[in-house]
């Protein structure tokens, strides 16, 4: 379990992000199309995984514009943003703001925060996923994780995107 804040105070995620080096779980997650997807629909490609709360806040805004533009310049890479939004609101969001360097992902009703330890368990925020990114290389080892520690701040783009090259 995660010690994280919100405003300062104290929350706690159902578990702890996968280790480095170990091979990342497989997930279901639903795109804008209602079509499902799978960590193996990655294969062979390195992973950017986005996760936060909800797509309709600055923060999580904020981290879906910053990675679509470094995603471009960024070679066999794919920057999957995950939130529990429902995939109408991910691909309304990423449609007004013309982000087509993003895949969006829906886990309204997968289990990918319980198996990356992500979904809150307290707070109003209760049920949302925390924020937090990792990077997958293209055999889905864990090359690096953050778990923001306060959900208002963002992720460290420099690091991540570092783990990626």
């Amino acid at each position: 379990m995660a010690n994280i804040t919100l405003q300062g105070n104290e929350i706690h995620t159902s578990g702890n992000l996968p280790e480095l080096g170990t091979v990342a779980q497989d997930f279901t997650l639903v795109a804008e199309d209602l079509s499902e997807k799978t960590l193996s629909d990655f294969a062979g490609k390195k992973v950017v995984l986005n996760i936060f709360p909800s797509i309709d806040t600055g923060v999580c805004a904020a981290s879906a514009r910053k990675f679509n533009e470094e995603a471009s310049a960024l070679d066999n890479t794919v920057v999957v943003n995950v939130s529990k939004d429902l995939p109408f609101a991910l691909g309304r969001f990423c449609a007004s703001e013309g982000l087509q360097n993003v895949m969006n992902l829906s886990d309204y009703r997968g289990n990918f925060g319980e198996t990356y330890g992500l979904t809150i368990v307290d707070s109003p925020l209760k049920g949302l996923l925390s924020r937090a990114v990792v990077v997958l290389d293209e055999n889905g080892t864990v090359k690096y994780t953050e778990q923001v520690p306060e959900i208002a701040q963002e992720p460290n783009y420099a690091a991540a995107l570092e783990a990626v090259k």
